[in-house]
């Protein structure tokens, strides 16, 4: 009876790491991506704790079944979220091999002769010999200072197919890129982009760009997946909340939390949603998602809460060159 017990037991622990694990999606270069990221940088740590965080929470992402981390020049947590990716695979969680890094490169550094440097100095601060995805994060380009640069992304682009040949990264693709500029740059290169990661959610649903990337063969990586949904700081904020009574519905339906209903909708539509947290529980939470589906009509219904509002809208660009928004 002792062994029978022990049995069931190892067959309960093999059943949740499974259901812990993502799901993949295919690239058009032929590689690979896990269909949900651990995202850190702004809006992971707040403002008054320590970077440190991000090193924690990418070990217990990585302990929880995440195989994909998330991160930027920009967020200034590269060196933390190599230390994470460092200790896992010291205690034997993971290979570097299992594993899938995304970094980005920010708007200072868009010069064609700027992108592979920039490439190496972020592998130093990830401890890394390559990243399997590397994203220029803008469109527009920047001098050091923040004021607006005219240096073309076709040029930027070249440096990213240059990092490619060198194998400092597995793919490349970009972010934030809206329709005209994802077509100019197909038009304009030698390697199409395997990525193109913005803003998805219940209130943004951006169904012509999802559509119009994937009718490309170009993956989408959706950041600020929960949209509104657990704001706070944002009374008059659109549905839907955390206490939306259609999502609430569904997670009883499912025996889920309206968060893993908002991530599983945006699987459904074939995205990679992007959570950010440094909560144990919640990141444990966030991607276990991958033992129920909903269905079609369930995802129709969460899309006519779009309201075309963003979550993520900065401000002080809209006069730069190859700013990718609608002007507000």
């Amino acid at each position: 009876m002792g062994h029978l017990t022990r049995l069931i037991a190892l067959c309960f622990v093999f059943h949740t790491t499974v259901a812990a694990q993502a799901t993949y999606l295919e690239l058009n270069d032929g590689n690979r991506i896990p269909t949900l990221a651990l995202g850190t940088g702004r809006g992971t740590a707040k403002k008054d704790d320590s970077l440190d965080l991000i090193r924690q929470a990418v070990y217990w992402a990585i302990e929880a079944g995440y195989r994909h981390i998330d991160t930027a020049t920009l967020y200034g947590d590269e060196e933390q979220v190599g230390q994470g990716i460092a200790e896992a695979i010291r205690d034997g969680l993971v290979t570097r091999q299992d594993l899938y890094i995304t970094t980005k490169i920010w708007n200072d550094k868009h010069a064609r002769d700027k992108v592979v440097p920039e490439l190496n100095a972020s592998l130093k601060r990830l401890k890394l010999d390559y990243v399997d995805l590397y994203l220029i994060h803008f469109p527009i380009s920047t001098k050091t200072d923040g004021s607006p640069d005219n240096i073309d992304y076709l040029e930027t682009w070249q440096g990213m197919e240059e990092a490619k040949s060198l194998n400092l990264t597995k793919s490349i693709g970009v972010s934030n890129f809206n329709i005209t500029q994802i077509d100019r740059l197909l038009a304009n290169s030698k390697i199409r982009p395997a990525i193109n990661q913005f803003e998805v959610n219940p209130t943004l649903t951006q169904e012509p760009l999802v559509n119009h990337c994937r009718n490309l063969g170009i993956q989408v990586m959706a950041y600020s997946p929960f949209g509104f949904l657990v704001s706070r700081k944002s009374p008059d904020a659109p549905p839907p909340k955390y206490d939306d009574p259609i999502i609430n519905d569904m997670a009883r339906k499912y025996g889920k939390t309206p968060g893993q209903i908002v991530l599983r909708y945006l699987v459904d539509r074939g995205l990679i949603p992007i959570p950010k947290s440094t909560n144990k529980n919640r990141i444990a939470e966030n991607i276990d998602i991958f033992n129920f589906q909903l269905t079609s009509n369930e995802v129709a219904t969460i899309n006519k809460f779009n309201k075309n509002k963003r979550v993520i809208h900065p401000i002080g660009w809209e006069d730069y060159p190859n700013y990718p928004y609608e002007r507000v």
